[in-house]
């Protein structure tokens, strides 16, 4: 995906915010619409489809978490949290509700522009319909290494956009663990136990989605010392 086609939704309730994001990722080539509560981007989301949703946390109503908890049952689309907390805790919150990354407030609009840019690079591309499937079988669970897709039967699992790059550097080292330094530089993340923390969240909410037993994992193993390792079938 270049990310000069890439469509953008803004969520917030502050009007003179929203429009300077909407002007200033306009003018650094997205296509973007602007909502200025949830309930807002529901019907927005009714009718298009986005690459990259940028939501605002301390809305009136229903909050930009709450909105994060319950788009994930339906969209895998990436989810960027803004927040006015930069606590860890607060940040971690935001990743259990299913965000892909956070900016907390204030920032520097270069800085969200680059975060989004660095989302967007860890999209997986869809690959061309002639090549040949790379199928990784995790029990009831099938991976599609080429495409990037996953599958229960004849269900899509659904991937945010964190765990699609997860994925994909499990399923290029099989059988091999992967420590959790290594995977935040992978995922373009700044070095730091805040963050290796942040990747111990992501691999939770993954498990859920491979594991029938999360809390005893047969398929996506810590390895005492070493970090994480993907043990397909």
């Amino acid at each position: 995906m270049s990310d000069f086609d890439a469509h953008l939704l803004i969520v917030d309730d502050d009007e003179r915010i929203r429009s300077l994001l909407q002007k200033f990722l306009m003018r650094s080539g997205f296509l973007v619409t602007a909502a200025r509560d949830a309930a807002h981007a529901r019907r927005v989301l009714a009718g298009l489809d986005f690459d990259l949703m940028v939501l605002d946390v301390m809305m009136p109503g229903e909050d930009g978490l709450s909105l994060c908890r319950s788009l994930r049952e339906t969209h895998a689309t990436p989810i960027l949290l803004l927040t006015a907390r930069g606590e860890t805790d607060a940040r971690i919150e935001g990743l259990e509700a299913g965000a892909d990354d956070y900016l907390p407030k204030p920032f520097e609009p270069k800085e969200l522009l680059l975060r989004i840019n660095a989302i967007l690079r860890r999209v997986p591309d869809v690959a061309p319909e002639e090549a040949a499937p790379k199928i990784l079988t995790l029990g009831p669970i099938r991976y599609d290494m080429e495409r990037g897709e996953m599958w229960q039967g004849e269900d899509l699992v659904r991937l945010t956009a964190t765990e699609m790059q997860l994925m994909k550097l499990f399923s290029a080292k099989p059988g091999e663990a992967i420590s959790r330094a290594k995977l935040v530089e992978d995922l373009g993340r700044d070095r730091g136990q805040a963050q290796e923390r942040a990747v111990d969240v992501q691999i939770t909410r993954l498990r859920r989605k491979i594991e029938s037993n999360p809390k005893q994992p047969r398929y996506l193993q810590t390895v005492r010392g070493a970090g994480y390792m993907l043990a397909p079938d």
